[in-house]
């Protein structure tokens, strides 16, 4: 059994690494390049080229594919570059656009994970004859040896975890995937990559979504949408009119800042915050922050890696993934779940992304639905 868990000689096992030009995935294609595995490292080209070489810190741009080529020329091993822009402009960009237009607030880095990288790029590496597919995420694949089955854990280093952005994983995807780099933190990584004098030891970690210049997510939305920026009324939870929006995309649950309004909420003069967005009346509701408080969230297009029968479970669950996970009572019933929490939260937005944890275990999760679903589904 090889280190990968694999009953093969490291030689005789095909290793696709999907490198994404960062440091954390130029690491993992040359630490299995040494231990003798047969490597061979793919990127995806996810958007206009010509674009992209202008967009330097952003996952796939162009100096991370010319990064990427560079490091499997030096070391040796076959590198593939993929033009996938179609289908990420397709199963991400889109979706995208399309949830802001639907008042949501989406995780497109999830999406991205979700659909292009852990469904199209499977097909290739199969395709390739590849025995697994190994990424540089921070997270974990243990096999319970009870079991026998893969089980997906928390990084060792928390503040590096990235368990959030991957609970969409399948279990046949799991059993396929490997990440070397979940039981470090990251200057163990960093002292690797000098190490082996990779040209990217020092880049800094990617910050931005990539195709979203200057975190500026509107500006992308009227780019495919124009009709996005549609002025409207801003409303308290009355139905009182108090000021003007300028289009649904520039608001999300919970915002404080920008709105335009003042204060006047309650008799302290205390801010307004927008505590829901209704984009068929065109609408930003806003209310008081103890009116952003919610304690049940109902969940859609889950995705579970454990058999989840009818009934409850104390459960673990992030709803940012900057966040330390909270408790919360997991409660399901004929395909559909909703979260108890325990203490209530404050700006939970439709969109974004329930994981659920037993311990450090990721149990699988869902996309936090908006709050009327609850009423038709199941009502806390």
């Amino acid at each position: 059994m090889n280190s990968l868990g694999i009953n093969k000689k490291p030689e005789d096992t095909r290793v696709v690494v999907a490198m994404s030009g960062g440091v954390d995935s130029s690491v993992t294609a040359a630490l299995l390049h040494e231990e003798g595995y047969d490597v061979i490292g793919v990127t995806l080209q996810l958007y206009d080229y010509g674009q992209a070489v202008e967009r330097k810190g952003a996952c796939c741009a162009g100096q991370d594919i010319y990064d990427a080529k560079k490091i499997a020329d030096e070391l040796g091993f076959p590198h593939y570059v993929l033009d996938y822009e179609d289908n990420f402009k397709d199963s991400v960009i889109n979706d995208f656009v399309d949830s802001y237009m639907e008042g949501y607030t989406p995780i497109p880095c999830v999406r991205c994970n979700q659909t292009v990288k852990f469904r199209d790029l499977f097909k290739v590496a199969r395709d390739l004859g590849a025995d697994c597919m190994a990424t540089g995420h921070y997270i974990q694949r243990i096999e319970n040896p009870e079991t026998g089955q893969a089980e997906l854990h928390r990084a060792v280093d928390h503040t590096k975890d990235q368990s959030y952005f991957l609970f969409a994983t399948t279990q046949e995807q799991l059993d396929f995937l490997r990440f070397p780099l979940g039981g470090w933190t990251k200057d163990v990584t960093r002292q690797h990559a000098e190490r082996f004098g990779l040209v990217n030891a020092n880049k800094p970690d990617s910050q931005d979504i990539c195709f979203v210049p200057n975190g500026d997510y509107a500006s992308v939305v009227k780019k495919i949408k124009p009709e996005a920026e549609q002025h409207g009324d801003i409303v308290d939870l009355d139905g009182n009119v108090i000021g003007q929006h300028k289009g649904v995309i520039h608001y999300t649950i919970g915002q404080r800042k920008g709105l335009g309004i003042g204060g006047g909420v309650n008799e302290d003069n205390s801010p307004f915050y927008v505590v829901r967005i209704d984009p068929e009346a065109n609408q930003v509701i806003v209310g008081a922050k103890e009116d952003l408080a919610q304690d049940t969230i109902p969940l859609e297009d889950t995705n579970w890696l454990i058999n989840l029968n009818n009934g409850s479970r104390q459960v673990q669950v992030k709803l940012r993934s900057v966040m330390q996970p909270t408790s919360a009572t997991l409660i399901s019933e004929d395909g559909y779940a909703r979260l108890v929490l325990d203490t209530p939260q404050y700006g939970i937005a439709p969109g974004q992304a329930a994981v659920i944890y037993d311990g450090n275990r990721v149990i699988g999760g869902g996309w936090i639905s908006k709050r009327e679903f609850a009423k038709s589904r199941l009502v806390a």
